[in-house]
């Protein structure tokens, strides 16, 4: 797979999500409102000061590459 996806819009329109969010009942707009909750609440945090918790696949990505240059 060469092509990248770079926003949600994008992600949201995509031939496979659209079908996999049909399967699982999942509306594309309770999705959005989901997603730009979950990000306002991390913009909250960062500024209460609160440390930000990267996402696992992140901090797995990260960790490989120090593992590779031991």
């Amino acid at each position: 797979m060469s092509e990248s996806i770079n926003t949600l819009d994008e992600l949201l329109n995509d031939p496979m999500v659209r079908l996999v969010m049909e399967r699982d009942r999942v509306q594309p707009a309770e999705l959005r409102t989901l997603l730009e909750r979950a990000r306002g609440g991390a913009a909250d945090d960062m500024r209460a000061g609160q440390p930000m918790v990267p996402p696992a696949h992140m901090v797995a990505k990260n960790c490989f590459r120090q593992w590779l240059r031991v």
